[in-house]
């Protein structure tokens, strides 16, 4: 089955980007479902997550994701600070890069930890011993994943998580002047949004 993976971000945004990332991906979510397609929230289960991943499977997968990508908008009065005067709210997706792709991410390069999962999250958060941390040694770079529920899945998904960081570094080292991918607020670009949603019921207003 074809399958993509969104990473929905605030970057360094105030935790009203936070909200607008969550309300987001279950909005993704929604849109997925009425067009057939599976799906499937990777971490960011807290309240007010950083960025979010997630995987999208189907036939249309691809194009689905494609009409997504780059800064998407909410306008709305923010949740947190009600006299605050903006309106505008901006997040970024980007397809998260593929580990087996990469070349510089080869499996005999990590050392993968288990550990007991803890922290936000509450009944999604596993308490067995499937969390896992994962070291990639040629950089000392370190991920950590506990919201699937298994010991393999947390693997994939640590991995994935040093993909997206490598990714950002290799992109830094082009171009000092960018952030990018796990930090990506800088690269949002305001008035230019793919999507726009609005309203406290997050409805889709333009695409």
């Amino acid at each position: 089955m074809s399958e993509v993976i969104l990473h929905i971000t605030a970057g360094k945004g105030p935790q009203e980007c936070r909200w607008v990332v969550a309300r987001l991906a279950g909005a993704f979510g929604r849109e997925a479902k009425a067009a057939g397609l599976e799906c499937a929230l990777l971490d960011g289960v807290e309240a007010f997550p950083a960025s979010i991943l997630l995987r999208i499977a189907g036939e249309t997968s691809a194009s689905f994701a494609a009409q997504r990508i780059g800064t998407n908008q909410w306008i709305g009065h923010s949740p947190f600070r009600p006299t605050h005067k903006r309106r505008n709210w901006f997040v970024g997706v980007s397809l998260a890069p593929r580990p087996d792709e990469m070349i510089d991410l080869a499996e005999q390069d990590i050392d993968y930890q288990a550990m007991r999962a803890s922290g936000p999250g509450g009944q999604h958060v596993n308490k067995t011993d499937s969390a896992v941390r994962a070291t990639h040694r040629p950089t000392g770079l370190v991920a950590t994943a506990q919201e699937q529920r298994s010991q393999h899945a947390n693997r994939k998904l640590a991995r994935l998580k040093l993909a997206i960081m490598l990714q950002e570094r290799h992109q830094q080292a082009r171009d000092e002047g960018r952030q990018a991918q796990w930090h990506v607020h800088q690269e949002l670009e305001r008035g230019n949004a793919v999507r726009v949603y609005a309203g406290e019921r997050f409805q889709l207003r333009s695409a």
